[in-house]
């Protein structure tokens, strides 16, 4: 069984808030020179930012933060943010694996950016809110 996909816009602007409320203000975050001069294709999200976004998703299929049980992910690509209003989207998509005989759910869940898999390896447990 597959959820519902979930989407959301990142732009720089939610880089900047992000910055802030985590103290994390490397420049490849806001800087293109800096990001381009080390290798990358341009300002790339905060993955912890990216992750948050995604447990975001898992919380709204559970239907509350305190059904969430376990939740991993492996970082495999940047999310590329470029500097205009359009910004980046990422794609959520989760399977249902598995409902275990006391009643959690374990997703195998998806997450794209542009056509791209930014994220392996993900996966959540959840069980029905009480």
């Amino acid at each position: 069984m597959e959820l519902p996909t979930r989407t959301y816009r990142i732009t720089r602007a939610d880089l900047v808030r992000y910055a802030g409320a985590s103290g994390d203000f490397n420049p490849i975050h806001w800087s293109d020179r800096f990001a381009t001069g080390v290798g990358l294709p341009g300002v790339i999200a905060h993955g912890m930012f990216t992750m948050a976004l995604v447990g975001r998703a898992v919380t709204e299929w559970a239907g509350a933060p305190d059904a969430v049980v376990d939740y991993n992910v492996r970082f495999t690509r940047p999310v590329v943010v470029p500097d205009d209003d359009e910004g980046a989207e990422i794609e959520v998509a989760a399977k249902v694996r598995e409902i275990t005989e006391d009643g959690l759910t374990r997703l195998d869940l998806t997450v794209t950016c542009g056509g791209e898999k930014v994220l392996a390896q993900a996966r959540a447990v959840i069980r029905a809110p009480r």
